[in-house]
């Protein structure tokens, strides 16, 4: 699916997900402007076909600096952004009884609050008509586990960010929705459940397809969707 000549803005850009979303955007034509708290890139960028820029040390959960990233990253990209891909979060697993109450809060910040700052700052630069933002959920919000408290309340409130950014975007022509992944297959994650059949799980690869989906005009009429992604888990 091609994305030649999009101005793409990706979150979490070096992790494993950013960066296979980030090969699949750079493959179909795009032009990046690639935004991280990490401030190494130089592995990342040189896999990417083309020109792109990167801004690491950003702390998007300070709307002062999303803000002056993404306005750093239109000015880069030509005055514009076609497409926001808010991939920047973070997991833990911590039962109530033995969570300390900051687990909440850092994820909240990392997974919520950083996709809210960075969809606020981005809403200036989206042209009318063809704007897209994609957004990375979880689909354990259908059913929080054992464990799974802290992360799937502030996964939850991903889907419901972007459902009512939706809803206020809808009849300006710019659609927001939300991809629902199961357990992606990342070496973190390979890491903590060694035992794993990883063949089940969802490939950064595969996941980036249907971000890449939704970004495009094929997907024009799918606005406040959150579409569960899950392999074969």
């Amino acid at each position: 699916m091609s994305a030649i000549n999009k101005r793409v803005v990706i979150t979490g850009a070096v992790g494993a997900l950013g960066a296979a979303v980030a090969q699949a955007f750079a493959s179909s034509g795009a032009r990046l402007a690639l935004l991280d708290r990490a401030t190494d890139s130089k592995d990342l960028l040189k896999t990417l076909p083309g020109q792109h820029a990167f801004e690491g040390g950003v702390d998007l959960s300070d709307p002062a600096q999303a803000q002056a990233a993404l306005d750093a990253a239109a000015a880069t990209l030509g005055g514009g952004i076609d497409v926001l891909v808010n991939i920047a979060g973070a997991f833990r697993w911590e039962t109530l009884a033995a969570a300390k109450l900051e687990t909440w809060d850092f994820l909240y910040t990392v997974n919520l609050k950083t996709a809210v700052c960075a969809c606020k700052s981005v809403l200036p630069h989206l042209p009318a008509q063809h704007g897209r933002i994609i957004n990375v959920g979880a689909n354990a919000t259908a059913k929080a586990g054992v464990g799974m408290g802290a992360y799937t309340a502030s996964k939850a409130g991903v889907a419901k960010l972007t459902e009512a950014l939706a809803e206020e975007l809808k009849d300006k022509g710019v659609t927001v929705n939300a991809v629902l992944p199961s357990i992606i297959d990342t070496p973190a994650n390979r890491a903590d459940m060694p035992n794993a059949d990883f063949t089940r799980w969802v490939t950064p690869a595969a996941l980036a397809d249907v971000i890449l989906f939704l970004a495009s005009d094929a997907a024009r009429a799918v606005t406040g969707a959150s579409i569960p992604v899950l392999g074969r888990v």
